[in-house]
């Protein structure tokens, strides 16, 4: 078994994982031999995610990011997935071995989890493309997840898909209020800040974007009159939770390459919510495969600070450690606080 001081740093690490208005829907539980990885129900953005698709994708993508956060200490992982029929909510069980040696790029890929953001204004196109597609194709593999990047010609028809994916929720009032909700700077370890979304004058050069509230921003990057980032599409051949799993999977392979060649990367989901936008999508990629999520991959301009980094929960509220003396200081009796539902749907 990993030492304590190990998984706590990894799962710690692993958590700047991307999710759905940083609803950050997991929580871990290690024992003696295993750790074990949930989905969090109460923290499943209902409005926009009936099914818990986007949820079972961030959980993915989290334990990617702890898979990578493992190997830059020296362990190898193994992966059960969905070891328990009587319990949806286990996504995995996780067992460990001694790795002989760590080597640079492992490093360099932990090291990219804390390095990488969401970036919603608008990017340059990014260099020497023809070449680097191919390695983001070789870091997922083939199997189960698919990565398609849409031609240039394409942009327009994917533009109106995301246009329509909106307007068919402009009435959508639980939508928008629970949209609010994770957007309002109430909390100090969830939800979107404003500092991360963009200002509606940087929205109109983002033609592919989610139409979040307004900040109170105004014209960064105005150098840029229009967002050029190539757009990927990760695709699987069913819907399957397990498909979703994997896609995360996929996603945190992706994103990870991406930052470490020094690209910047916004994912995308409002377009696989609804079947509509999601089939323009389909029909894009050309193939007979499920649209999961999309990623616009650009490059950021050099003179732009580093923004800071969106809250997370307390590693108290999301991991517990069962049968050992040695925890952390701020580990609870329980693996995550229980999330208040008000009338109104929203999580508190």
């Amino acid at each position: 078994m990993a030492d304590i001081e190990a998984i706590t740093n990894a799962v710690r690490l692993a958590c700047r994982a991307p999710s759905k208005y940083n609803s950050q829907p997991w929580r871990w539980v290690a024992d003696s031999t295993t750790v074990n990885l949930f989905v969090d129900p109460a923290r499943i953005v209902y409005s926009a995610d009936r099914l818990g698709r986007e949820a079972l994708i961030s959980c993915g993508v989290v334990l990617d990011h702890f898979r990578v956060a493992m190997a830059a200490t020296g362990w190898n992982t193994t992966v059960g997935e969905f070891p328990n029929p009587n319990n949806l909510d286990h996504l995995a069980s996780i067992t460990f071995t001694t790795m002989g040696h760590v080597t640079d790029t492992q490093q360099a890929r932990a090291a990219a989890i804390a390095q990488r953001r969401t970036d919603r204004l608008p990017l340059y196109p990014p260099a020497n493309w023809e070449s680097f597609a191919p390695v983001l194709r070789a870091t997922i593999g083939e199997g189960i997840v698919m990565l398609d990047v849409l031609a240039d010609d394409a942009r327009p028809q994917l533009a109106y898909a995301s246009r329509l994916a909106e307007s068919l929720r402009f009435y959508d009032e639980y939508y928008h209020d629970e949209m609010r909700w994770w957007t309002t700077p109430s909390s100090d370890s969830e939800g979107v800040p404003y500092s991360s979304l963009a200002s509606e004058a940087e929205s109109e050069r983002v033609d592919v974007h989610r139409d979040f509230p307004v900040s109170g921003h105004g014209q960064r990057r105005d150098q840029i009159p229009q967002d050029e980032a190539k757009i990927l599409v990760l695709s699987t051949h069913e819907d399957t939770r397990g498909d979703a799993l994997h896609c995360g999977e996929a996603l945190s392979a992706v994103l990870l390459q991406c930052t470490m060649t020094g690209l910047a990367t916004c994912t995308l989901t409002h377009l696989t919510e609804l079947a509509t936008s999601r089939h323009i999508v389909q029909e894009l990629t050309e193939k007979a495969a499920v649209p999961q999520v999309l990623i616009r991959v650009g490059i950021a301009p050099a003179t732009d600070s580093v923004p800071p980094p969106t809250p997370r929960r307390a590693l108290s509220e999301v991991l517990q450690i069962r049968g050992e003396d040695r925890s952390p200081s701020d580990m609870p009796d329980h693996p995550s606080t229980p999330i208040n539902t008000n009338a109104s749907g929203h999580h508190g």
